[in-house]
C-alpha cells in the first residue's frame, strides 16, 4: 500500500519544505486541495459530513494547485503530486489541459488531476456555470481534456463544448492520468467508466470492502476492469496499521496521512508537521516498504 500526504489548509510558506520531507519520508504523493471562491454566505449543504457543515471556513487556505504543484516538482524528484478534488467544470478547459499538460511535462509525469464536479452551488453561480448541468458537462470534460492532451490538431463537436480544429503546445508525451472523487452513485459509476482512480473523502474502514467490491463491479460492467485502478482513500478512524494491512488485502491500494489541520493544530510549524510526518512514516509507511 501507498500513502498520501494531504496538504490541504496548510501554510503555503511550508509547502516545499514539506514536500522535501514527504518524498524523504517514502510517502507517495501529497494532495491539494482546492475552491476557486470562498463566498461569505454558503447554503449548498456539505455532501461528506452528516449535518452538512464542511470542514472549513471562508478563510481556508487554497493556494493556486497548479502554481503550488509546479513548485514543489521543482525541488522533488519521486514524489507525485494531485488534488483532492479540482473542481473541474467551473473552469476552462483549454485553460486546465494548457496547465496540467506542463505540470506533466516539468514534472517528468508526477502529476495526476484529481477532479469532482463540486457541491457548492454559490461558487458556480459567482462564475456564472450552470451548477445543474455540471455532471453532464464534466463527462465531455474528460474527453476534451484527453483530446488535447494528445497534441497535434484537435477539435471536439459536443453538447456542451464545441471548437473548431485548433491546438496546444507543448503536449505532455502521454495522457495525464485523472482521478476521480465523489461518493454517490452516479460519481462511482462515473469514475468506473472514465477514470484511472478514485479519490475519497473519508470512509469507515467497514466501508471500504463493499466499495471496492462495487467498483470491481461497475468496471468490469465498462469493459475496464483489465485496467490498473488506483483507490486513493482516506480513513475517519485513526491511522492504524492492522486495519492498513486488512484493506490492502482488500484491494485498497493507497491510505492518506490527514490534513495537519487535524493532525497539528489549524496552524502549526514547519518542525511540528515533520514530527507528524515521521511518526506516521515510523508507525506505517516502513512496514509496507
Amino acid at each position: 500500500m501507498k500513502f498520501w500526504q494531504m496538504l490541504t489548509w496548510m501554510e503555503p510558506e511550508q509547502m516545499l519544505d514539506v514536500a522535501r520531507h514527504a518524498e524523504l519520508l517514502g510517502f507517495e504523493g501529497v494532495m491539494l486541495g482546492d475552491h476557486a471562491v470562498y463566498p461569505r454566505d454558503v447554503a449548498a449543504s456539505y455532501p461528506y459530513s452528516p449535518d452538512g457543515k464542511p470542514p472549513m471556513q471562508a478563510d481556508a487556505w487554497y493556494p493556486d494547485c497548479w502554481a503550488s504543484i509546479g513548485a514543489m516538482a521543482a525541488v522533488t524528484q519521486r514524489l507525485r503530486f494531485s488534488v483532492a478534488v479540482y473542481v473541474l467544470p467551473l473552469r476552462n478547459p483549454f485553460e486546465v489541459a494548457r496547465a496540467t499538460g506542463t505540470l506533466a511535462i516539468l514534472s517528468n509525469n508526477r502529476f495526476i488531476l484529481g477532479a469532482g464536479t463540486g457541491w457548492m452551488k454559490e461558487e458556480f453561480d459567482i462564475y456564472g456555470v450552470d451548477f445543474r448541468s455540471r455532471g453532464k458537462r464534466f463527462d465531455e470534460y474528460l474527453d476534451v481534456l484527453r483530446l488535447l492532451w494528445r497534441g497535434g490538431m484537435v477539435e471536439y463537436h459536443g453538447q456542451h463544448f464545441d471548437f473548431p480544429p485548433l491546438q496546444i503546445s507543448p503536449a505532455p508525451d502521454s495522457t495525464v492520468p485523472v482521478y476521480l472523487g465523489g461518493a454517490a452513485p452516479v460519481a462511482l459509476e462515473r469514475t468506473a467508466r472514465q477514470a484511472d482512480g478514485w479519490i475519497g473523502a473519508g470512509n469507515l474502514p467497514d466501508e471500504v470492502p463493499p466499495l471496492l467490491a462495487e467498483f470491481a463491479r461497475l468496471r468490469q460492467a465498462a469493459g475496464r476492469d483489465h485496467l490498473p485502478f488506483e483507490t486513493v482513500i482516506g480513513l475517519k478512524t485513526p491511522p492504524d496499521l492492522a486495519t492498513f494491512q486488512r484493506l490492502e488485502t482488500a484491494g485498497m491500494t493507497s491510505g492518506v496521512s490527514y490534513p495537519f489541520s487535524f493532525t497539528a493544530g489549524q496552524r502549526s510549524t514547519l518542525a511540528r508537521k515533520k514530527q507528524v510526518m515521521e511518526e506516521f512514516a515510523e508507525r506505517i509507511i516502513r512496514h509496507f516498504n
